[in-house]
């Protein structure tokens, strides 16, 4: 009576009734459906099929008429072949299925890595175009080359122009020299045409011509 009594409460589930099928792994047969249908699919199994057929023919064609286990119009491998078709087409159609689902896999694989390289490649772009405008106000290693020359073609000038006046104050006779200031000894110092206190004449600016 408690065994009723628990079948027919409506909290739990019934016991499913009826024939109880096997349970399988699926990937373990899954797998197996795939090495037979790649077997099928080589050269090698044409080769020993054919020659098991030849052998069938032979045997029950030119074997004594009692050995004989399949006489014309050999039934028996008829079936057999048959059987192995209705076989070979269900397993065939697994072992695609199999590898359509690990081609789906792959592809999503595929897709998620380019769109992490096309996020990557987008942050690289970016960051590098941060670069050149930070980079854009800084001296290059050309513009460094480019004002360190026009210096030194300044400083040649400048030196050049130097030497000429010295030259043009070597040249000149020792009378138009000014005479030393504060009556001392005579002291042979180039006149600087840079300097204001005496004229090209050898006078100072401020003195006339009566004194």
């Amino acid at each position: 009576m408690s065994e009723q009594r628990r079948a027919e409460r409506l909290d739990q589930p019934r016991e499913p009734r009826g024939v109880k099928l096997p349970r399988f792994d699926p990937e373990a047969f899954g797998r197996w459906s795939e090495g037979i249908a790649r077997g099928m699919g080589t050269a090698n199994f044409i080769v020993y099929m054919t020659v098991v057929i030849a052998a069938w023919f032979g045997w029950n064609t030119l074997a004594p008429a009692d050995l004989r286990f399949d006489p014309y119009t050999f039934t028996f491998l008829t079936l057999v072949l048959s059987l192995q078709a209705s076989y070979a087409a269900p397993l065939i159609l697994l072992a695609q299925n199999r590898q359509t689902d690990r081609d789906r896999v792959a592809l999503e694989e595929d897709r998620r890595r380019a769109t992490m390289q096309k996020a990557d490649t987008e942050y690289l772009t970016r960051e590098v175009a941060a670069l050149r405008i930070a980079l854009g106000e800084v001296a290059t290693r050309d513009f460094l080359r480019s004002e360190l020359a026009r210096l030194a073609e300044e400083l040649d000038e400048a030196a050049q122009r130097r030497q000429k006046l010295e030259r043009r104050q070597q040249e000149r006779p020792a009378q138009e020299r000014p005479p030393p200031r504060g009556g001392g000894a005579h002291l042979d110092e180039p006149l600087d045409e840079l300097d204001g206190d005496f004229a090209r004449g050898g006078r100072p600016e401020g003195s006339t011509g009566g004194r």
